[in-house]
C-alpha cells in the first residue's frame, strides 16, 4: 500500500472497511467469563495485501460491555461476506465525489 518515497503518491498506511454481519450469520463468543454476540467485522487491508478480520459485539446479557475484538470463525459464508464488502467497498471508492 505505501508509495516509494519518489513515485509522488501519498503514502496510504492501512484501508479498513466496518461490516454488519447479517443476523444469520452471527455467532457468539466468550471473553472473561461474559458471552457475546458478535455483530460486525473489521477488515484490514495490510501492507501486503492480505486480510486481517476481527469481529466485535454485544454481550448476550446486554450493556455496552468492553469493546474486544474476538477470532472470525474459518466459515465459508463468513469469507464470502468478507469478499462481498472489500468488492463493494472498492466499488464505492472508486465513485467517491470527494470532501463534502
Amino acid at each position: 500500500m505505501a508509495a516509494s518515497p519518489d513515485s509522488g503518491a501519498p503514502e496510504v498506511s492501512a484501508l479498513a472497511i466496518n461490516v454488519v454481519i447479517p443476523p444469520e450469520l452471527r455467532w457468539t463468543d466468550v471473553r472473561r467469563g461474559e458471552e457475546f454476540e458478535l455483530q460486525s467485522l473489521t477488515v484490514r487491508l495490510l501492507p501486503d495485501r492480505s486480510v486481517a478480520v476481527k469481529a466485535y459485539g454485544r454481550p448476550t446479557a446486554g450493556g455496552r460491555g468492553a469493546y474486544v475484538s474476538f477470532a472470525m470463525p474459518d466459515r465459508p459464508e463468513l469469507r464470502a461476506l468478507v469478499d462481498a464488502a472489500a468488492n463493494r467497498a472498492a466499488a464505492l471508492w472508486a465513485t467517491n465525489t470527494g470532501l463534502a
